[in-house]
């Protein structure tokens, strides 16, 4: 099957590599002017190539319950200190001190080159795999690594990882956040037939599909719908920014469904009416993004996650931005940790610049700010596992990491001078991924 699969791929990008170059052709001569053709082309052209790049989605593999539940299982609550109290236990400073290590020796030095080819290299991922990244979320009894709560360990390794690069663990992490949704919501069966996969060393790669390709995206007011037809749901709509869309094999879709409100769907991948579109974007270019189209797609009635609950849909929302506050937190990390060394080696006019008080207090900003978004992700992240109200302080922390995230990459850029404008140094890298702070919603999960 895979051979066969990977066939048809193959003839599909030639033929497209062939017609590409034959329109071009096509355009740049006067034939089209001479029989009075090219305003009907240009508008077949325009048309085509909205519904000629679509994809199918792959045809992964085939879930089945492995074993029956009498009810879900849930990961218990962490227990509260008392005080806030940021010092990472034993098993969380073993996640850290692992992400760290993986990020500095495997991540960063791929970063460039995955940036370049807007892919991120399989054995990557399957060290990160290795890693537990995709299980965090998963209950203990199901064979997951956690035994309590697991938002504040996804935040240490989050940021861990991005510290290398944002791109590569948007990539890495997306699939535990499918896996994450359904250890906390989803019902018996629903855990028993897809967490099991992501526990074993090949997870399936997978999406939590949020965001929706329009200006001033509210996750609570979804242009997706879901319609009951029979016993069955119906979706469409599209979704957008998907790491790794092409090779996804299940997908978390949000939806507004009748008579429910914004509630989440899981998807198959093999599923009628899926189909992706690439979507590059300036930054996390190494996740391969791309939009997933929803045209008609029928999934059960029990294809719903958990009961639907509206709560369970905005918990969700509020735990995806405090992900993506921590990958904002690592790759804040990274640019003072390079612009450092760089102002104090750097010389002009006899001395280093960072003798200069314009230079040293932007890098002091960037040390301040990025210290001020660290506590409040990591506040957001403790009250979630604690089982306490966090929709305020994952607010507060989207809001910081956004707008403190987009400053600290300019400043980053700034300091360099002409080396931050180029690809030679990462910080252009990390200017563009920090952009993504205030643009996504969904797609990774605490």
């Amino acid at each position: 099957m895979t051979t066969t699969i990977d066939t048809d791929r193959g003839v599909a990008e030639r033929s497209m590599g062939f017609g590409l170059r034959a329109l071009n052709w096509l355009a740049g001569s006067d034939l089209l002017d001479r029989i009075r053709m090219r305003k009907g082309l240009e508008r077949a052209l325009f048309q085509g190539t909205k519904q000629g790049f679509r994809t199918a989605t792959v045809a992964g593999r085939t879930f089945k319950a492995a074993q029956q539940l009498g009810k879900p299982a849930r990961q218990p609550r962490a227990r509260s200190k008392g005080l806030f109290d940021i010092t990472p236990d034993d098993e969380q400073a073993m996640f850290q001190e692992a992400g760290r290590a993986f990020a500095e020796e495997k991540v960063r030095p791929a970063a460039k080159e995955a940036d370049d080819a807007r892919a991120t290299p399989p054995e990557i991922l399957t060290q990160a795999t290795e890693l537990g990244v995709a299980m965090l979320g998963v209950p203990a009894e199901l064979g997951g690594a956690m035994e309590e709560g697991a938002a504040t360990t996804a935040v240490l390794i989050g940021e861990a990882l991005a510290h290398g690069d944002m791109g590569i663990a948007y990539a890495a992490l997306a699939p535990g956040a499918v896996a994450t949704a359904i250890g906390l919501w989803g019902s018996a069966a629903q855990e028993a037939t897809y967490l099991p996969a992501f526990t074993g060393e090949d997870a399936p790669a997978a999406a939590l599909a949020i965001l929706e390709p329009r200006p001033l995206f509210d996750p609570l007011k979804l242009a997706t719908k879901a319609r009951r037809e029979g016993g069955d749901w119906v979706l469409d709509g599209t979704k957008s920014l998907i790491a790794r869309a092409g090779e996804c094999e299940l997908f978390l879709v949000a939806a507004d469904a009748d008579g429910v409100g914004p509630a989440l769907f899981v998807v198959e991948s093999g599923t009628k009416g899926l189909a992706i579109e690439d979507e590059p974007a300036m930054g996390l270019r190494p996740a391969s993004t791309g939009r997933l189209i929803l045209e008609g797609a029928r999934v059960p009635a029990t294809g719903i996650l958990g009961e639907g609950a509206r709560a369970d849909y905005v918990e969700c929302v509020n735990r995806a931005r405090i992900a993506w506050a921590s990958l904002s937190v690592g790759t804040a990390q990274a640019v003072l940790d390079y612009v450092i060394p760089y102002v104090n080696e750097r010389q002009a006019f006899g001395e280093p610049i960072s003798n200069r008080q314009g230079v040293a207090f932007a890098v002091a900003d960037i040390g301040i700010e990025s210290s001020g978004m660290r506590l409040a992700t990591y506040r957001a992240a403790a009250r979630a596992d604690q089982g306490a109200d966090f929709a305020r302080e994952a607010a507060i922390a989207r809001r910081l990491c956004a707008q403190k995230g987009m400053k600290i990459g300019s400043e980053g850029v700034q300091l360099l001078g002409g080396h931050g404008f180029v690809k030679e140094h990462p910080v252009e890298r990390w200017y563009r991924d920090l952009r993504s702070g205030g643009a996504m919603e969904g797609a990774l999960l605490v």
